[in-house]
């Protein structure tokens, strides 16, 4: 499982010009699902994204969490994590995981979060097509993937 984790001063998503999901201060995740992962691919990514200490503290420094500051997580789905470009340019998704299998873990990954920052999570919908609007504030990104801890 791959996750693009955003700081953000406010993110939304709209699908079929409606809003889906909207977010002031906290963070935009765009996860990557594929099939070799699991709930413990979940668990771990959860904990590390809500305790992610990338908030400034009162001295300016990265030092809290969107866990202590209060702040709100906008989840999307993005199979597009999982592109190999090694070969030519048209990137190939074979390794991301297709929606009967993807759909599972990530509506598992959205209750995670939820039970880990302690409040409701924004999503997008599964598979639309998705306009992602995001004020990066930093800008702040970090790419964590569960198979490669770093």
């Amino acid at each position: 499982m791959r996750v693009v984790i955003q700081r953000v001063s406010e993110a939304s998503v709209t699908v079929d010009e409606k809003i889906t999901g909207k977010i002031n201060q906290g963070l935009l995740v765009l996860v990557g699902i594929e099939d070799a992962d699991n709930n413990e691919d979940i668990e771990w990514l959860s904990n590390k994204t809500v305790n992610l200490r990338i908030f400034n503290d009162e001295q300016g420094v990265m030092n809290k969490s969107v866990l202590e500051i209060g702040g709100s997580i906008l989840l999307i789905s993005q199979f597009t994590l999982h592109a190999s470009t090694k070969k030519g340019n048209r990137p190939s998704y074979i390794k991301a995981s297709k929606p009967d299998f993807a759909i599972p873990l990530y509506e598992k990954m959205i209750l995670q979060l939820k039970k880990d920052l302690k409040k409701n999570i924004e999503t997008g919908i599964f598979g639309a097509d998705m306009k992602v609007y995001l004020l990066n504030d930093g800008p702040v990104t970090i790419v964590i993937d569960s198979k490669n801890k770093e």
